[in-house]
């Protein structure tokens, strides 16, 4: 499950009530009962002591989303978002013709889609590279993100690329700014009694 920083805290007071009182040990909550809770922040684990502290810390996360047919870049300070770009071009969709025509047609959606990887690379550059982030959250199409991120420019922010990986809709501003709150979410894992 995920649980937004500023819900942290009642959500562990919460825990320890259902589950007859509760024990850390590391990044791990044991409830009375046996059931243990793991936390996963977006940089790592924490020691529970200071979860909800580092949970709400006001990180500056890049966040870059792709799909076929566009990409969104932005930079979070908190839960806000102090810079951004999306663009969304034509991409060809695939086609029932046969033989040369199907070529073309794939040839013509294969170029297609390097413009916009080459865009999203540009502007990926020209708002993370000076923005100072902490953290890179990518999302959408990994073959995508992972082909954008060997531009030999994004190599800084590609170091700073966290695990998680967001599933979003087609990138517009809307979903960059829901994306912020996916990033920030601390993960927990739930396990029952042994």
């Amino acid at each position: 499950m995920e649980v937004p920083p500023e819900r942290l805290a009642r959500w562990l007071t919460g825990f320890a009530e259902r589950h007859g009182g509760a024990q850390p040990h590391g990044a791990t909550l044991t409830g009375g009962d046996g059931e243990t809770a793991e936390f996963h922040l977006l940089d790592g684990e924490v020691a529970v002591d200071t979860l909800p502290a580092a949970a709400e810390a006001d990180r500056r996360i890049g966040l870059l989303l792709v799909r076929r047919g566009g990409f969104a870049v932005g930079v979070a300070a908190g839960t806000k978002l102090v810079a951004s770009k999306v663009d969304t071009k034509y991409v060809q969709s695939r086609t029932a013709a046969g033989g040369w025509s199907q070529q073309r047609f794939a040839r013509r959606r294969d170029n297609q889609t390097r413009q916009i990887w080459d865009a999203a690379a540009d502007v990926a550059a020209r708002l993370l590279l000076p923005a100072g982030i902490e953290t890179l959250v990518c999302g959408g199409d990994r073959r995508a993100v992972d082909e954008i991120l060997t531009d030999a420019r994004l190599a800084p922010v590609a170091r700073l690329r966290a695990q998680r990986f967001l599933d979003v809709a087609d990138p517009r501003l809307a979903v960059l700014e829901a994306a912020i709150g996916q990033a920030r979410a601390v993960r927990i894992l739930l396990r029952g009694p042994s």
